[in-house]
Formats: C-alpha cells, sequence, structure tokens
C-alpha cells in the first residue's frame, strides 16, 4: 500500500489517500482537498472507490460530496445524522447563524455526499474486513464525537509516511486516529455530541487495545506513535 497526506486548508485537517493495487480509499477529505486528492490519485493510475470518515465534523467531511460523487462515503452510524446536520446543532436560530459562518469559512454551501453508507459492521468484528482492497479493523472511540472511530491497518510504509511520525521506512501497525489522539493531547469534548467522560472511557480502552508499535496518523498536526503517546501525552499516561 501506499499513503499521501493532503493538508486541508481549513483548520490544517489532515486527509489521507491510501492506494493499494490500483484501489484508492479516501479518509477524511476535508475543505479543500478534492483537486489535490484526485491529482495523486490520477498520478498513481489508481481509481478511487470509496471515501472512509473517521467521525462527522465538517472539517473532516466537507469535499466527501464532490470527492466521491457517486461513490461510497462511509461514516460511523452514530455519526450519520452529521451528514445531515454537520453542525449537530439542534437550535435553529444557533444553527443559522453557525451556518453561515460555516459557508463563510469553507467557501461554499454544505452539500450533503450522495451515497452516504453506515461503517460495515464487519470492521468492528474479529480481524476486520476490507474497503477499497485497504484492510481495516474499526475501534469505536466515542468522546470527542459520538460516533469517532479509529481505523487500523498495517502494511510496508516509505520513509515520507515514516518522517511524519519520527520513523524510518518500515513495516508497523497504523491507525487512523482522526481527533481523538493527536501528538500530545486529544480531541475537545465541548462540542455538540462531546462528552468528557465518554472520552476517558475511551482512552483507558485505547491504552489496552492499541499495540503500542502502532503508528498513529491524526486528523490534525504530525503524527506520532502509540509509545510515544503513553509514555509522554498526559492523558494518557
Amino acid at each position: 500500500m501506499s499513503l499521501v497526506r493532503v493538508v486541508a486548508d481549513v483548520f490544517a485537517e489532515n486527509c489521507y489517500v491510501v492506494i493499494s493495487e490500483g484501489r484508492a480509499l479516501v479518509i477524511d477529505p476535508g475543505a479543500g482537498t478534492a483537486a489535490t486528492v484526485h491529482h495523486h490519485i490520477e498520478e498513481a493510475g489508481a481509481t478511487l472507490e470509496a471515501v472512509l470518515l473517521t467521525h462527522g465534523h465538517p472539517d473532516h467531511t466537507w469535499d466527501a460530496a464532490t470527492l466521491a460523487g457517486d461513490l461510497p462515503v462511509y461514516v460511523p452510524a452514530p455519526d450519520l445524522y452529521r451528514l445531515d446536520d454537520p453542525l449537530g446543532v439542534r437550535n435553529t436560530a444557533l444553527r443559522s447563524v453557525l451556518t453561515d459562518q460555516l459557508v463563510s469559512l469553507f467557501g461554499e454551501p454544505w452539500t450533503r455526499p450522495a451515497n452516504v453508507l453506515e461503517v460495515p459492521p464487519a470492521l468492528f468484528e474479529g480481524s476486520g474486513a476490507t474497503i477499497a482492497g485497504v484492510p481495516l479493523r474499526a475501534i469505536p472511540a466515542p468522546g470527542h464525537t459520538e460516533g469517532s472511530t479509529l481505523y487500523l491497518t498495517e502494511g510496508t510504509w516509505d520513509d515520507g509516511v515514516g518522517s511524519w511520525v519520527g520513523k524510518s521506512a518500515g513495516t508497523a501497525p497504523l491507525a487512523f486516529s482522526g481527533d481523538v489522539i493527536f501528538k500530545q493531547g486529544i480531541g475537545r469534548t465541548d462540542l455538540p455530541g462531546g462528552d468528557e467522560n465518554v472520552m476517558a472511557w475511551t482512552l483507558r480502552t485505547l491504552r489496552s487495545v492499541i499495540n503500542p508499535r502502532t503508528w498513529l496518523l491524526p486528523g490534525h498536526g504530525p503524527g506520532t506513535t502509540m509509545a510515544e503517546e503513553l509514555a509522554s501525552n498526559p492523558f494518557l499516561r
């Protein structure tokens, strides 16, 4: 497998393009990433087959409709409603104000992807399943949002990927950690759908189930490793 990172214009959100034997999977296409992502896929001679979301916040989903067209856009079940209401705000007046702010920030109105699907349950079972030829195992990680999810895979990664986490090229487990775990931090829990107590439960679980050798690729900022975060992240120690 090969892996490319595209940093979005808004909030420097990390979008990832995974290519396996000519099949491409895009994870979290933030605002302004679609053109660059398409370029990388075409350059690799690959075909986009699906988009996968770690959670439903708009900075991770904004270009999903443009990028995917009629292709599947997979979102964790508890965050499905966010593809209809990306703000997750029930107050009508507040939603109207925030929607205007979003359009100003992202440059265009929100468009719901045409083919939104729940993340296949098989990804959460046993050794997982494949999407677009990429073997994945999903771990529920609520707290930042109700549906936040980590996606684990394993492969042989080049020096470019290794440099994101301070490693050399090599074979290693890898996790797309969305806005759950960052280098020296975690995702905020004070937005609609967030819950600090649920996040604490998630972090205790991840301490136990994530191999310390795992390279973590977060939704914002530099990559890291689980071993490094277990040793130095104040929220995981």
